[in-house]
Order: C-alpha cells, then sequence, then structure tokens
C-alpha cells in the first residue's frame, strides 16, 4: 500500500510539473505571436505611409529576427 501511496504521489509530482512546463510554453507562444503581429502590423503601416515595399520587407524582417520561421516572420505570399 506505501509504494501505491508513492506512486501516485510521484505521478501527481510529474503531472503538476508537465502542466507548469506547458503553460511556460503556452506563454511564450502567445509572446511571440503577438510580437510577429506587431511586426506585420508595422509593415502594414509603413506600405500605408507609400514606402517602398522592399524597404517595408527589410524592417519587416529586422523586426522578426529570431521571432518566425525564414524570412517573412512565418507569414508569406505572392508578391
Amino acid at each position: 500500500m506505501k509504494k501505491l501511496f508513492t506512486a501516485l504521489a510521484i505521478a501527481t509530482l510529474l503531472l503538476t510539473e508537465a502542466s507548469a512546463h506547458s503553460d511556460k510554453e503556452t506563454q511564450a507562444d502567445i509572446e511571440r505571436h503577438r510580437a510577429m503581429a506587431a511586426a506585420h502590423e508595422a509593415a502594414a503601416k509603413c506600405l500605408e505611409s507609400g514606402k517602398d515595399h522592399d524597404a517595408c520587407q527589410k524592417e519587416l524582417q529586422s523586426a522578426c529576427k529570431g521571432l518566425g520561421i525564414g524570412k517573412y516572420c512565418g507569414m508569406r505570399h505572392e508578391h
């Protein structure tokens, strides 16, 4: 019986730790998405201001460095 309680206690601790780790990963993912959204919003405003597409693209790439996959910050479409 003692072994059963020990196993249950260990399982509970592991599940609690996994849940906390998952929450941290989720929070980091949320922050990453918000940063990418802000970078894309800034790129849209750059284009609205009449700046050249290439200049706005360079600003987007700079703002997204380390956030998204590839040079388009996780978003790519035809141009």
